[in-house]
This record gives C-alpha cells, sequence and structure tokens, in this order.
C-alpha cells in the first residue's frame, strides 16, 4: 500500500504490507526519495508495535493516581471539567495546544472544535517554534508562504545552493540526493554532516547570522552582482535595504560573525556565478529573537541576485515537520483561519463562518503564541485548562522547567497522543490515538504538494482516532454532531469549501485526484471548466502582492537577547541528530534508533574542554540562567571555541531546553532556541 513516512516535511513515498503479522516498510519511487529511506523511515513501524503503546484512556483519581478508564467515562469527565472551567473563568480559560505532525484534516478540525465548541481565541501550536519566522518573511516578501515555492527535484539541476542554517544530511537525507551536484555553500556554527559536504563552510558565531547576510548582499553590490534589471521589474525597496547593508562591508561583518572576508567574497562569487541557484534557510537562521529579519535578509541576498521566481533559480525554506506546511494553513495557528486566511480579516472571517455555519461575529480573535500561551497556564487570566494534540511541551518548549510547571498549575491537562510522552505523563486524562498508518487523511510537504496518507490497519481496539475525540467531545459541549465529521474524506471536502480565495487554496483537490496520482500543489482553486493543474511553481510571472513585485525587506543586525558573561562564557546552540526526531517521543521507542544515539551529549572542542577541565566521555553539568542539563562531553575539533552543541530529543535532566530562553521574535513570536549563554563543568552524581 502506498502512503508516505510518518516524519519530517519531505513525505518520502513508502510502500507498506504485512509479514507475519507485522508492519513492513520500504521506499517507492516518489519523486523525492527515488527508492531511499532514512533511518528513521526505515524503523517507522516499530512505534506502531512500542511495547508502552497507549491503548485505554486514563484518568487521575482524587489521589493523583492514572488508571485506566472508559472512552465514555474519560470523555465526559473531561466536558464536565471544561464546562466547569468556562463556566467559572470564561471561555478563554480553555487553551488548545496542536502540532505539525496533524493531518490537515486533523489540523481543520482542531482549529473549528477550539473556536466553535470551546469558544476560545486560545489556541496555537508547535510549527511556532518551527516555521514561524521563515513564514513571517516569505509573506512580507512575496506574498504567500510556501517553503519550497518549487518542487524538490528543480534542486537537482542546481549548479551552487547556500544552505543556511540547515542540515540535511541528518534532518533528511533523502535530500542529499537532489544537492549531491551543485556546490554547496553552508552557513552553520557547526560542522554538520552537511558541512562536511560542502565546497564551502562559513562558520559564523551563533546569533550572527543576519550580520553575515548584510555582509554577503554588501559585496553582491559592492562587486557589480546586483540583477539591476530584475530589481527594477519585479522587486520593491531595494533602497532602503542598501542604506543598511552598505554600512556591512566585508571585513565589519567578519568581526562580528568570525567569517573571513575572504570566504563571504568566495560565496557570493558562486552564487553570482551560477546560471542556476539557490538560496535555502533552515530553523538555524529562523529560531532567534531576530528570527523574522534574519529570514528576511537571505531573502533580500535572494532578491538582489534575481533568483526567486526564475526557473532554475529560488528561495526556499526547508520545512521541518511533517505536515509542518498544511499544519499552519488551516486554523491551528492562533492568528489563522483555513486557507492560510488572517484571522483578523473581515471577509475571511465572513467566508469561513459562512462554510461553517455561525455568525462571524462569534469566531473569537487571535490569542496568545506558542510560548506565550504556555507561559499564562495556570496563572491569573491565563487558560486554567490545557487540551494537547500531536505535541510533547515539557520536551520540546523553551525555558522547559518552567513550562512543566506551568503545566502543573493547571486545573486540567488532557493530551492525546500514541505514546506515553512526557506531557502525557502529567495529564489528568490521556485519549490514546490512532498512529500514521492507522488513519486516512492527508499532508502537504515542504513543496506545497498535498499527499494521500493510507490507512494499512485498522488502529488497535480502545484506541480512536483524533477526529472520533474531536466529536465526541464537541457533542458533549452542546455542540451538532454533523459539525465534527469522523470521516477524514468528508473534513477535507469541508476545508476545501473553507480554503476556496485563500492565500493556501484546496477546492480544486479532491482525494478522488489525489488517489489517481495528480501531483497537486496549492493553490489550486475549482474551477468550472476542466480541472486546475495546480501551481508547483509559484512567482514566474508575478508574485503574490497586489503590484506582483516582492519586497526588500530593510533590516539591521542586532544581538542575541543573551550575551555571554564571564560566568556564562560559552554560546550553547541546540538542534537534531540523524536517529532521532524532535522531543523523541516516538524514535526514543526504537531499539536501533536508541543504539545509534540513545542519550544527550555535548559538543565541545578539545581546547575548550581542556580549559573547562573535560574529558570526552564524561558527564557534565551544562547551565544558563534558567537551569543546568547533565550530557555527555563529546569532543569535536572542527566546532568553535566559543561554542557548544546539544541535541534537544531527551527527556529528564537531558533536556536541552532546559537552557534556552524565550526571548520572542517581535513578528513571528519565535523563541530564540539557537542561542543561550552557558557555562560547562564536570559533573558527578550527587551522593
Amino acid at each position: 500500500m502506498a502512503t508516505h513516512c510518518p516524519y519530517c516535511a519531505l513525505q518520502c513515498g513508502t510502500l507498506l504490507g504485512r509479514e507475519h503479522g507485522a508492519v513492513t516498510v520500504r521506499p517507492s519511487a516518489f519523486p523525492v526519495n527515488s527508492g531511499r529511506l532514512c533511518q528513521k523511515g526505515w524503523t517507522a513501524p516499530s512505534v506502531l508495535s512500542a511495547p508502552d503503546r497507549l491503548r485505554a484512556p486514563r484518568v487521575r483519581d482524587g489521589d493523583g493516581r492514572p488508571r485506566p478508564a472508559g472512552w465514555d467515562e474519560a470523555l465526559d469527565l473531561v466536558a464536565e471539567r471544561l464546562r466547569a472551567v468556562r463556566a467559572e473563568h470564561g471561555a478563554d480559560a480553555v487553551a488548545v495546544f496542536g502540532g505539525g505532525g496533524l493531518t490537515n484534516e486533523k489540523a481543520y478540525l482542531l482549529g473549528k472544535f477550539a473556536r466553535l465548541a470551546l469558544g476560545t481565541s486560545q489556541i496555537d501550536y508547535n510549527g511556532r517554534f518551527c516555521m514561524s519566522s521563515a513564514a513571517a518573511a516569505a509573506n512580507a516578501a512575496f506574498g504567500v508562504d510556501r517553503g519550497l515555492p518549487f518542487p524538490v527535484t528543480d534542486l537537482g539541476a542546481a549548479e551552487v545552493i547556500l544552505l543556511a542554517g540547515a542540515n540535511p544530511a541528518e534532518t533528511m537525507p533523502p535530500l542529499m540526493r537532489h544537492l549531491d551536484h551543485a556546490d554547496l555553500v553552508v552557513v552553520d556554527p557547526r560542522r554538520t554532516r552537511t558541512a562536511e559536504r560542502a565546497a564551502l563552510h562559513l562558520q559564523p558565531a551563533p546569533g550572527t547570522d543576519l550580520a553575515l547576510a548584510l555582509g554577503l548582499l554588501h559585496i553582491a553590490v559592492a562587486e557589480g552582482h546586483l540583477d539591476k534589471e530584475y530589481v527594477a521589474e519585479r522587486t520593491t525597496g531595494f533602497d532602503a535595504v542598501w542604506s543598511r547593508a552598505a554600512a556591512w562591508w566585508p571585513e565589519r561583518a567578519e568581526r562580528v560573525t568570525g567569517v573571513p572576508a575572504a570566504e563571504q567574497y568566495e560565496a557570493v562569487r558562486a552564487l553570482a556565478r551560477a546560471r542556476r541557484a539557490y538560496v535555502l534557510t533552515g530553523r538555524g537562521v529562523e529560531q532567534h529573537s531576530k528570527g523574522t529579519d534574519t529570514a528576511a535578509a537571505f531573502v533580500n541576498l535572494a532578491l538582489a541576485l534575481g533568483l526567486p521566481g526564475r526557473r532554475g533559480s529560488g528561495y526556499g525554506t526547508l520545512t521541518g515537520q511533517g505536515n509542518g506546511q498544511g499544519g499552519r494553513e488551516h486554523g491551528q495557528k492562533t492568528d489563522q483561519l483555513p486557507g492560510y486566511r488572517s484571522i483578523t480579516d473581515p471577509e475571511a472571517r465572513a467566508r469561513v463562518a459562512k462554510v461553517w455555519g455561525v455568525d462571524p461575529g462569534s469566531l473569537p480573535g487571535p490569542g496568545r503564541s506558542a510560548y506565550e500561551l504556555l507561559d499564562a497556564l495556570g496563572t491569573e487570566g491565563g487558560p486554567r485548562a490545557l487540551l494537547v494534540f500531536g505535541s510533547n511541551p515539557v520536551v520540546s518548549a523553551p525555558r522547559a522547567a518552567h513550562v512543566t510547571e506551568r503545566l502543573a498549575a493547571l486545573d486540567l491537562l488532557v493530551v492525546a497522543d500514541f505514546v506515553p510522552s512526557e506531557t502525557a505523563a502529567m495529564a489528568d486524562v490521556v485519549l490514546p490515538v490512532a498512529q500514521w498508518a492507522e488513519e486516512e487523511g492527508t499532508m502537504t510537504s515542504l513543496e506545497g504538494r498535498v499527499l494521500r496518507r493510507r490507512a494499512l490497519l485498522p488502529p488497535p481496539a480502545g484506541v480512536r482516532t483524533d477526529l472520533e475525540v474531536l466529536h465526541g467531545l464537541a457533542v458533549r459541549l452542546g455542540e451538532p454532531g454533523h459539525r465534527y465529521p469522523t470521516d477524514p474524506r468528508a473534513v477535507f471536502d469541508e476545508l476545501r469549501a473553507a480554503s476556496a480565495g485563500g492565500r493556501a487554496d484546496y477546492s480544486g483537490i479532491t482525494y478522488d485526484r489525489l488517489e489517481a496520482g495528480e501531483a497537486l500543489h496549492w493553490p489550486c482553486p475549482r474551477t468550472s471548466g476542466a480541472p486546475h493543474p495546480g501551481t508547483p511553481r509559484l512567482f514566474l510571472d508575478r508574485f503574490a502582492h497586489p503590484d506582483g513585485r516582492a519586497r526588500f525587506a530593510a533590516v539591521d543586525h542586532r544581538e542575541p537577547a543573551e550575551p555571554v558573561t564571564a560566568d556564562r562564557p560559552l554560546y550553547a546552540t541546540t538542534g537534531r541528530v540523524l536517529a532521532q526526531y524532535q522531543s523523541g517521543a516516538q524514535t526514543r521507542r526504537v531499539p536501533e534508533l536508541n543504539e545509534a544515539a540513545g542519550e544527550v551529549f555535548v559538543q565541545v572542542h578539545p581546547d575548550t574542554a581542556e580549559r573547562f577541565g573535560l574529558e570526552e566521555g564524561q558527564l557534565a553539568l551544562v547551565s544558563s540562567a534558567r537551569g543546568g542539563t547533565v550530557a555527555r562531553v563529546r569532543l569535536d575539533g572542527t566546532l568553535r571555541t566559543d561554542t557548544v552543541f546539544l541535541p534537544f530529543h531527551f527527556p529528564g535532566r537531558g533536556r536541552a531546553n532546559l537552557l534556552t530562553r524565550p526571548a520572542l521574535d517581535p513578528v513571528s513570536r519565535m523563541p530564540e532556541f539557537k542561542v543561550c549563554a552557558v557555562r560547562v563543568e564536570p559533573w558527578a552524581e550527587p551522593s
């Protein structure tokens, strides 16, 4: 049976089968992976039969102990306590936290449930921690946000690709086959597996990517590489940008970033000489308190070189989570309605309200962003109850110890999941839901292609789908049952109607067309004549602003929110490793993946280790102003001496996000995951 991998936004094609009662997987000839899978994809079926798989609801009794319960008891209890919280504190005292791995149907119905059944504005999702800065920059520059506004396969013909803050060799390995023929220019403080394959590795200090991008733009203009015709005909705002970049001569950028001016020149000349060139960014660019500006600075560089909207060249962002693209388009983001519409736009509210059969005035406005929502839990005026679908903020949120305290302060915490994640372990009610191979639905890949997820087998006895959970709760809260279908196809048909005319228009996409194998990229509007073919390549004729032009953004460098000090003299940066995924709730249950990467480590330069009395393989305490993480020392002579690295997949005292600071980007509300000030010292188990 043809379906797609449950992990990253590359959404590799897979073929599932059954042998001796076990689920088997092998890669398909789908274009993005062409018969390849990474280690996580090959082992994905293991999670379906994880020994601690959730198979029945659990409720916490008055003594604080969780016990098995029936579905009616669990849902009745949740509905009763939600009604009590709303009656005492108001509708916004109930909040919802979603996930970028939910199918389009689940993301859509979750947003509808929050705004109608709960009447709350307090809904956001973990994609705020992933793509929000790039999305804000792309919307401002191009008028629409799609991770890659071109098919992944276009990258195979590139001559030069600049990868800023991205490590696809570990985060989405099958993508690398499309990059093999290009000269890679990699911007990363670490010499990652991707950087090892680069023709040129630029190694800036954490938090200085914006200064580097300004220096690269300065060189592009000063050396005569500016595409003047393109800038004049297809963009606006260049003069204001140049007034900032003019002050960032490469030697100044070198002083701030540590990247030699000669390497900056080499990078720009490589991009400018190439007939087919791309600039791609990832989380390393975005997860900062200035992430939107940093992403915009790389967009500016691409626009100055005339790359976006040209065949064979372009700008894009490597979306992370499996449905990171679709997850932010259909209403689980606090400021959005389906179709990537703004919730403050009266016309958008009226269109969606008509589909839902309600008064537009009954729809709440925007609420708190993800971290602000978590930070407000259990406080005066903040949410008193939280429903979590497809997320594990105990591990994934910044300032994780504080977030854990806020979750513990709730009157009610409900978690829908298929494994007992660290967040589920805190819940008053846990609802066991179906996994990827047990449910139908659609996902949207990083290239904006809508894909069918197919069920090979039914969920285990005692397990329900998220759509069934939402239906059951909505009915108990007094909503008409027909408003919350449990059939994914019916939900998708409603999603199509709600998205019609929006930025992300799915109205011309149907299950039948997807079943027939059509490659449909949004926007794909419904037409009266021949079906719309979809839009694999955006911006070839015009950008999505009313005048058809892209916008430069006048941005300037500023320091990280937390500078190093004498007491905390090192930068810590976080990221992923090949064998684990996101908070690790799934992959840490796969023996083969744990054998490859089963515990947290801190990567340290040997000179730095000697300075602080550290040795290879010993345990160290990495501490910031917010807390400490215990990790095993791993020496790496390619790392900057002022920087340490930790993966964020691990629980307990190994949570890298015990360190991170929730300084928020003023536009995207993205926390500053990628840089904080720390000290590192030997650690011994307390007696």
